[in-house]
């Protein structure tokens, strides 16, 4: 018998690793993104209770957890999106407090659940508007630039091209508003808006969301294209078949704390983990 949540068969179940320290277990040494203890609280309600764990250049962190576990407050967290306790370092630089427009610039960036565009603007235009951001052009500009006709526009729109085609989006949609285009293909798009030109660091909120078959196989392809450039990539997925196959480590969340971390073997057959997912005694 098989969960498909987790992926797991009784064999898996049998296999349960030893428990061993999870901050230390999750933390590598020269992390690109590293975040120290980070807390958050909304009155009395503990969301988020001193999480650590590091991802290295080129390397995939996934983050899973049960429904209300403190994923995606962990990554409004990181942004400085919600206040917050504890510390983000990026390449050893403690960029805690920093705000978001900063943040990008400086190469830590983010996709959200629900896609985000610019829904009056081409997709070309979309990925030259996420391109002029990445530089810390003002949002105004990300608007009326791209329309207007000067050498540095048609640059950047050969670059914002360059891109599309990178994270596999067809030249004919180049032209669309981003709601006429396919819902796998608006996924792929939010992707590499947050991609823009590069990221030292990338956290990607449920890319799998709505989208199968070969859109699956091709979000997998691209979240492991994206690591080979060496990019720290930080992946939210319920998607479990998405998050085995590409992560080279995982992070267990459970009610804002973390339950587990290790490789995608060890967490499919941790005891701990099965409990919080399935509800049985470990």
């Amino acid at each position: 018998m098989k969960d498909e949540s987790l992926g797991l068969s009784e064999t898996d179940v049998q296999a349960a690793v030893t428990d061993k320290s999870v901050a230390a277990a999750a933390v590598i040494e020269n992390g690109a993104l590293e975040v120290r203890g980070l807390g958050v609280k909304y009155g009395g309600f503990v969301a988020l209770d001193d999480v650590s764990w590091s991802v290295a250049p080129g390397e995939i962190l996934g983050i899973i957890g049960p429904n209300g576990a403190g994923k995606s407050t962990c990554m409004a967290a990181i942004t400085n999106s919600v206040k917050h306790v504890g510390a983000v370092l990026l390449d050893g630089q403690d960029v805690t407090g920093v705000p978001t427009d900063r943040l990008s610039r400086l190469g830590l960036r983010r996709t959200f659940q629900q896609n985000a565009f610019y829904n009056e603007l081409s997709v070309i235009e979309n990925a030259s508007s996420a391109l002029l951001q990445h530089e810390g052009t003002p949002l105004w500009a990300s608007v009326l630039l791209p329309r207007r006709e000067t050498r540095q526009t048609r640059r950047r729109l050969a670059m914002a091209g360059e891109l599309l085609t990178e994270f596999g989006v067809p030249s004919e949609l180049f032209g669309n508003l981003p709601s006429e285009i396919p819902y796998g293909t608006q996924r792929m798009l939010s992707v590499a808006l947050a991609f823009g030109s590069g990221a030292k660091a990338l956290l990607v909120d449920e890319p799998a969301a709505g989208v199968g078959g070969s859109d699956m196989r091709d979000l997998a392809e691209t979240l492991q294209r994206i690591a080979k450039t060496g990019t720290a990539l930080v992946v939210i997925e319920h998607h479990m078949d998405l998050i085995m196959s590409v992560a080279d480590r995982i992070v267990v969340l459970d009610r804002g704390a973390m339950l587990a971390a290790g490789t995608p073997h060890e967490i499919r057959t941790n005891e701990k983990v099965l409990e919080a997912y399935l509800g049985r005694a470990a």
